[in-house]
């Protein structure tokens, strides 16, 4: 009876191992459970070892002061601040560096894709070797170039050129402009500018409902650029305008007040941009040339001039391919971002990733945490481009 057992089981097993989908779910069960395997002989080994020499793992840390300083801040900082709020700084400071630099990136990219394309042959062949010179060259080499041309060749404080009635100065300790300095009453205008976006989402869901039912278009730009800027503005005046400036003043060899845009940003934000939107320039011309001709010559047969045919029957066609590699080129950018520690801008890396590491000697915590935020921005930048992706595809009926 036992033997007949063993040899029903053998069957059932060789009858599963037979089947396709059996053995697909089966090799997909054992890949899972190797990687857990992997992953936590690694994790324990590391565990044990950290433990061994005394150190543990924990991220306490965090809580002790960082006993450094920061070049750049958006949120107030001293020396006597904690790891944690040096790593908040470092956060802050590497997400300037991206949204900046994406956008930036991208309105030089498409602005070059679309000249790369132009019947002008020298603007052609201009564009082409910019291109071609960009892509081709390490962006370590672009960053260190750009920084060494801000600090070198621009005016020392006491000889800066200023702007706009002397609110905006520009020397090689960064670029100096005035800071808003919201009062109270402030808050009004603030909820009058985010209901404002609220309102323009919802006219503009009912005039494209009111579009696919009658043919009716309604003014979604006009009545959103109203609801955006007018009202807010509007509710600022009422209000008394409650807002106050902190102008940058020349006091001994620097600036005091004001808002600086520190060298190393500069440098950095430029040269990121730059190098990317070589990149990005490239892939719009390909998504351009993606688009049937015909489209061109239907819309011209229309009466539609050139750069509405571009703004409205080419680019959103094109966008279709665009978005897809764009994806990849915002990503890089992000990535690229934590060669700021090479001029002295600092990100994520260069605090608790670089003078926290040092003074704590918790390599293993430090990295755990920039690995996860640069995890955290990148699937955040790739879950809002697929639905950006999957919101302009083409719906087929």
């Amino acid at each position: 009876m036992a033997a007949a057992d063993i040899v029903d089981s053998r069957s059932a097993l060789s009858r599963a191992w037979n089947n396709k989908e059996a053995r697909s779910v089966i090799l997909q069960i054992l890949t899972v459970a190797l990687l857990f395997g992997f992953f936590f002989y690694i994790i324990r080994n590391a565990v044990i070892n950290l433990e061994t020499i005394g150190k543990g793992y924990s991220f306490t840390f965090l809580s002790a002061p960082a006993s450094y300083d920061i070049n750049q801040t958006l949120i107030d900082y001293n020396s006597r601040d904690t790891h944690f709020r040096a790593a908040i700084v470092g956060i802050l400071n590497t997400l300037l560096v991206a949204v900046s630099g994406i956008i930036l990136a991208t309105i030089v990219g498409f602005v070059l894709g679309v000249l790369r394309l132009s019947k002008n042959w020298l603007m052609s062949r201009i564009v082409y070797c910019y291109i071609e010179l960009v892509r081709n060259v390490p962006v370590l080499l672009h960053i260190l170039l750009i920084h060494g041309i801000v600090v070198n060749t621009l005016p020392v404080p006491r000889q800066s050129p200023s702007f706009f009635s002397e609110s905006v100065f520009l020397s090689n300790r960064g670029l100096y402009v005035p800071s808003p300095l919201p009062e109270p009453l402030f808050w009004a205008t603030m909820i009058a500018f985010f209901g404002g976006i609220v309102g323009t989402v919802l006219y503009k869901r009912r005039a494209r409902k009111l579009q696919e039912e009658t043919g009716r278009i309604l003014p979604v730009f006009r009545v959103g650029l109203g609801l955006i800027i007018g009202l807010p503005f509007v509710v600022f005046l009422v209000t008394g305008m409650p807002m106050n400036w902190s102008y940058p003043e020349l006091k001994g060899f620097n600036f005091v007040g004001g808002v600086a845009m520190k060298p190393e940003f500069l440098a950095l934000w430029l040269a990121l941009s730059l190098y990317t939107s070589a990149f990005i320039a490239e892939i719009v011309r390909a998504g351009i040339l993606a688009v049937s001709y015909g489209q061109t010559e239907a819309a011209h047969a229309l009466g539609l001039r050139t750069n509405r045919t571009l703004q409205l029957v080419i680019i959103p066609q094109a966008l279709r391919v665009i978005v897809p590699p764009l994806t990849s080129q915002y990503l890089n950018l992000t990535k690229n971002s934590s060669l700021a520690i090479a001029i002295g801008y600092m990100d994520i890396v260069a605090t608790i990733g670089g003078i926290s590491l040092n003074q704590t000697g918790r390599e293993m915590e430090s990295m755990t945490i920039v690995l996860l935020i640069y995890l955290s921005f990148s699937l955040v930048i790739s879950l809002f481009m697929n639905w950006y992706n999957k919101r302009i595809k083409l719906v087929e009926r």
